[in-house]
């Protein structure tokens, strides 16, 4: 198991009811979705980018075949654009109902690892005021000292809002 104070993620022991989920970093930040919601991971490659859309968006990529937008997570919860890096990858989801589904992309700084977090661990999301979209965040879970966010990708992911300039994101490390 690695030291929960490096900023690497951590498999925290699963009991009875534990869930699992995919643990990645956006501008320093460590969250997870549920891994339930990841179709694959995929490098970074040739993004278009495409006139006219708002700054959520970082361009398409061509998926065998299929066009998918990427959203750019640190700027849809910041307001600022990630900085690419060799960890950096796409995080593949799919959002909609179940009548009609639509892959997206999800551009994050690095991926870390699957995470087993019992439901004890989990906390509702504190009020924070007007600096965080709190419903931007489905949970926080305990983290050595410290706590992940687990993101509501269907709520980060609304294709209205994504539309649009970033809502009052996550207030991060720069």
């Amino acid at each position: 198991m690695t030291d929960p104070t490096t900023d690497d993620a951590v498999l925290i022991s699963g009991t009875d009811g534990a869930q699992q989920y995919l643990s990645f970093t956006v501008r320093g930040e460590l969250m997870a979705i549920s891994i339930l919601d990841v179709k694959e991971i995929i490098e970074i490659s040739d993004m278009t980018r495409v006139p006219m859309t708002s700054g959520n968006i970082r361009g398409v990529i061509n998926l065998r075949g299929n066009v998918v937008p990427v959203v750019d997570l640190a700027y849809r919860l910041s307001g600022q654009a990630s900085h690419l890096n060799r960890r950096s990858c796409i995080v593949l989801v799919e959002t909609g109902d179940e009548d009609e589904r639509q892959p997206m992309g999800m551009l994050v700084e690095r991926v870390n690892e699957i995470l087993d977090i019992p439901e004890t661990q989990l906390q509702q999301t504190p009020d924070f005021g007007t600096d965080i979209a709190a419903d931007y965040i489905a949970s926080m879970a305990r983290y050595g000292e410290d706590f992940i966010i687990l993101l509501n990708i269907a709520r980060v992911l609304n294709g209205e809002d994504l539309a649009g300039t970033p809502a009052a994101g996550l207030q991060m490390k720069n």
